[in-house]
C-alpha cells in the first residue's frame, strides 16, 4: 500500500484511497474528473442524485475499471433484489461490484445473507459489504469469508476504530476497510468548541488524517462540486500527516468530542 493506492482487502482489487459518494451533489463533471485522477470506488448510496448518475453513465465504456457500490437499507430480504435491479436499470449497468448492507449494528440474519447469495449467483453482485456504527461487530464478522468489505466511521473526533477495529484486522486475508464521515459531518471544519487560536482543519486535512492510518483502504469523500473534489485531491498530493499534524488533529478532535476517552487497549468490563 502507498498513500494514494491500496489493495481492498481480500477482494484483491487495487483502489485509489479516496472514494466518492453520490449523496452530496457532485456533478457529472466531478465524477468524470475523479475517474480521470484514478478514483475507482463510486458509492451509489443513500441519496442517488441524478447528476452523479449521469457521471457514472458517462463512465460506462470504462465499466471494468471502477467499482460500483450500491447500498440497501432493506431489512426485508425479498426487497433487496428488486431494489438493486431498479438501481442498476437507472444506471443502465448489468451488475454492481459491491452490495452494501447499510447500518447493520448486529449481524445480518440468514434470510438477508441468503438473498445476497442469490444475487451473487445471478451475477448481479460480486462482493458483499456491510456498514455499521457497532465497531466490535466488524471484528466478529471479519473472519467470515462471505463479508468482503466493511464501512466504518473514523475521523479525528470519533476514533474508537483505533481501539476496536484496526488492531483486529491485522490478520491474514483481512476484509477491505472503508471509512466515512472524515469531517465528522463538517464539525472539524469549524466547531464552536475548537479553542481560540487553534488552527481550523480543512477538508483535505481531515482526509489526510484518515489516510495516514494504514488500516484504512479507502476514505470516502462527499463533494458537492468540483472545487470540493479538488480539496480531496489535495489530500493525496500532500501525503501523510507528520506526528505534529496528527497531534494537532487529535487536539481539535478531543475539543469537539468534549468528554474523556477510554485509552487505547482498554477493554470495557463485561
Amino acid at each position: 500500500m502507498s498513500f494514494t493506492r491500496a489493495t481492498l482487502g481480500r477482494t484483491g482489487i487495487e483502489v485509489c484511497r479516496l472514494g466518492i459518494g453520490s449523496s452530496y451533489g457532485a456533478p457529472a463533471s466531478a465524477v468524470e474528473q475523479a475517474f480521470d485522477h484514478g478514483v475507482n470506488y463510486f458509492y451509489w448510496g443513500s441519496f442517488r442524485r441524478n447528476p452523479f448518475g449521469d457521471g457514472l453513465r458517462a463512465l460506462a465504456p470504462h465499466r471494468d475499471s471502477f467499482l460500483l457500490v450500491t447500498q440497501s437499507y432493506s431489512r426485508v430480504a425479498s426487497l433487496i433484489g428488486p431494489s438493486l435491479e431498479r438501481a442498476l436499470r437507472a444506471l443502465r449497468f448489468d451488475y454492481t461490484d459491491a452490495l452494501l448492507l447499510g447500518l447493520w449494528n448486529g449481524a445480518p440474519p440468514p434470510r438477508i445473507l441468503d438473498a445476497c447469495r442469490k444475487l451473487r449467483e445471478r451475477g448481479l453482485v460480486r462482493y458483499l459489504a456491510v456498514s455499521t456504527h457497532n465497531r466490535p461487530l466488524i471484528a466478529r464478522l471479519a473472519p467470515d469469508p462471505q463479508f468482503d468489505i466493511f464501512h466504518v466511521r473514523y475521523n479525528a473526533v470519533h476514533r474508537g476504530a483505533e481501539r476496536e477495529v484496526f488492531p483486529q484486522l491485522l490478520v491474514e486475508n483481512p476484509p477491505g476497510l472503508v471509512s466515512f464521515t472524515a469531517t465528522s459531518w463538517r464539525q472539524l471544519l469549524g466547531h464552536k468548541r475548537i479553542p481560540p487560536g487553534e488552527q481550523i482543519p480543512t477538508a483535505a486535512d481531515c482526509y489526510r488524517f484518515v489516510l495516514t492510518e494504514p488500516a484504512v483502504n479507502i476514505c470516502m469523500t462527499g463533494p458537492a462540486d468540483a472545487a470540493q473534489f479538488e480539496q480531496a485531491l489535495d489530500a493525496l498530493h500532500r501525503g501523510p500527516m507528520s506526528d505534529d499534524e496528527l497531534k494537532w488533529m487529535r487536539r481539535v478532535g478531543d475539543a469537539i468530542y468534549g468528554k474523556p476517552r477510554r485509552p487505547l487497549g482498554h477493554t470495557p468490563a463485561k
